[in-house]
């Protein structure tokens, strides 16, 4: 036997130091043992933490079939009124702590462990329950989103406008004056693949209060609508709101949540996005997230330059220089202006990638293809990078002009679904019976669901998005989330015709409070207990479910009890109900937020 300091013991010494070797090894034996069992304990459990003592529950054992999860009831105290609107990962008040440049401020940056807030966030002071949807794309309850900032800096815009109680929206923007309407007809004329369901999804940057959205919902197209968190628009909140697919985020250092070749369309009406400052990197996102034979639409600056400069505060001769970088960035970059009338430009990206190896492969070519390693659909807190995301070459299905036309591609396997570990065709298409028997058994549940009661609808942890698809016919849209540590499986929701984003449940998702209605889960905690704790998991559904909203949390039964004592401390009402397949491995808890008002007043 051999010691780290020491020399081997010789033959003469051998015989006298048996014994105390070998009592030595059974000491230290049990001691690791010992601190093993101490260490492995901690690890594996869940805290609920009460506002004068921590409780915690017994250990998880490796066969979840033993026993549920034991955990105490608690009650959650209510956070001060001031963060009604809070945002964790987004915090205004945090702002200071990160730099200015490229606006990383408004990134995501999430607060550190011991600064998690666990308090129930309060609605604002009259809250009502949201105006139904078709209506809702309309008006909302002034009270909702208490925000005169917004109304009136951007009154003469016709963004929306208060009257009464309500806030509502005419349907103008910046670069629409006469009305969304007429602003998507004409771009429907510069486009005609927006007839035809040749382009299913878009995402607009930028988006205001959501009307552009809003208006392509009704012509078959699915938009997410984009802007970072600000002090005093609150445009995602307003767009979730009034029944409009959004997100909050931002352009600056990072990726955006989404896979590679996934939108069929980008837009951006007068956003500010400098595209072609730094080396044009915003753009070359852009770039990355379209599908091959996708659309780029920019209207305003400076594109009409020669009519609108006077407007702009510049010259002509500026805004001339300004355009002319634009189409040389786009040119390098293979997308080649595809139509263009009064203050709409319309750009598509390359079909295929002729134009990409025969302009890439000059070494002094810029920007560069990407050879750095990273994956095209990497994109949760991966860094910007200056260069070209070149389309799969063995990808020969996810073009534009072949991927199958909406609604078909909702039921036919994408080609990329065999890029998922055991994906393949007839996976998908279990998969999809799946979901259609087990939706059908949860509107016995749950009624509400398929009717005008429920309309924004996140899908916490889909694989294929199979219940967004049973659901398609419903009034409703689905935010479909793939976790950041899963099989990635979001570029398939996308080839499918549906829209989501890459996210870590561990962390806050990025929208305010009060955006859905419902939230489903299908063996979130099964999957991702190890890594984050069920309590601030539960407390983040609660910040961002409407009042009177819906939780469907379908889990394995040792989960099943715990979460609903924990939910209890929510203020939530819970009952458990069996599967679609009467098993006892699996339950399902049909769970509603109550609706309460906040007596604290402001911490400020």
């Amino acid at each position: 036997m051999k010691n780290k300091d020491s020399k081997p013991a010789s033959p003469s010494d051998k015989s006298s130091r048996v014994v105390p070797l070998g009592f030595m090894f059974v000491v230290l034996c049990g001691l690791s043992f010992y601190l093993g069992g101490i260490f492995c304990s901690e690890k594996d459990r869940f805290l609920t933490k009460d506002i004068t003592k921590e409780i915690v529950s017994p250990k998880r054992t490796a066969d979840a079939s033993s026993g549920p999860l034991q955990v105490v009831s608690v009650a959650f105290p209510e956070c001060s009124i001031d963060f009604q609107d809070y945002t964790p990962c987004t915090d205004p008040k945090r702002w200071k702590k990160y730099g200015v440049h490229r606006l990383t401020f408004l990134e995501r940056h999430c607060p550190p462990l011991f600064e998690r807030k666990e308090c129930l966030v309060p609605p604002p002071d009259g809250y009502k329950p949201p105006i139904k949807w078709p209506k809702s794309r309309d008006e909302c309850w002034y009270r909702n989103v208490p925000y005169d900032w917004i109304n009136k800096q951007k009154s003469n815009q016709n963004w929306l406008r208060k009257e009464g109680e309500k806030f509502r929206f005419p349907g103008g923007g910046t670069m629409f004056p006469h009305g969304v309407g007429a602003y998507v007809d004409l771009m429907q004329d510069l486009i005609p693949e927006m007839k035809d369901g040749t382009i299913r999804t878009t995402i607009d940057t930028g988006c205001g209060v959501a009307s552009w959205g809003g208006d392509l919902l009704d012509r078959g197209i699915l938009t997410i609508s984009l802007a970072p968190r600000d002090n005093h628009e609150a445009q995602v909140q307003f767009a979730l709101e009034r029944g409009i697919p959004a997100i909050l985020g931002v352009i600056s250092t990072q990726r955006l949540p989404f896979p590679s070749n996934s939108f069929d369309m980008a837009h951006c009406s007068r956003c500010l996005i400098p595209w072609t400052e730094f080396g044009g990197i915003y753009l070359l996102e852009i770039n990355r997230i379209l599908r091959p034979g996708g659309f780029w639409v920019l209207s305003g600056p400076p594109v009409n330059y020669e009519n609108r400069w006077r407007g702009w505060n510049t010259t002509i001769e500026d805004q001339k220089s300004d355009y002319e970088k634009l189409q040389e960035l786009l040119t390098s970059m293979c997308f080649t202006l595809y139509n263009k009338k009064d203050d709409i430009a319309v750009w598509q990206k390359s079909k295929d990638n002729s134009c990409f190896t025969k302009k890439l492969s000059n070494p002094d070519a810029y920007p560069p293809k990407c050879d750095d390693g990273t994956e095209p659909d990497s994109a949760w807190y991966t860094p910007l990078r200056p260069c070209v995301v070149v389309p799969n070459p063995k990808l020969k299905k996810v073009a534009l002009n072949i991927i199958p036309k909406w609604p078909e591609r909702l039921h036919v396997a994408p080609e990329r679904i065999a890029d998922v570990h055991g994906g393949s065709a007839g996976a998908f298409k279990h998969d999809d019976s799946k979901w259609q028997m087990r939706v059908k058994h949860y509107k016995k549940l749950l009624p509400g669901l398929g009717t005008d009661k429920i309309r924004n609808v996140m899908d916490m942890n889909t694989i294929y998005g199979g219940f967004a698809a049973a659901v398609i016919e419903d009034p409703l849209w689905v935010m479909n989330v793939v976790s950041s540590y899963a099989a990635n499986t979001l570029a398939v929701v996308y080839d499918r015709g549906l829209v989501g984003s890459y996210h870590d449940w561990c962390e806050a998702f990025s929208t305010y409070p009060r955006t859905y209605d419902l939230l489903h889960l299908d063996g979130l905690f099964t999957t991702e207990s190890h890594r984050c704790d069920m309590k601030y998991v539960l407390l983040e559904m609660d910040r961002i479910l409407r009042p009177n909203g819906y939780a469907i949390i379908r889990e394995s039964s040792y989960f099943v009890d715990s979460v609903a004592t924990i939910a209890k401390g929510m203020r939530w009402g819970c009952r458990k109900e069996d599967t679609e397949y009467g098993v006892d491995k699996e339950r399902i808890l049909i769970c509603q937020k109550k609706l309460w008002y906040s007596n604290k007043q402001s911490s400020r």
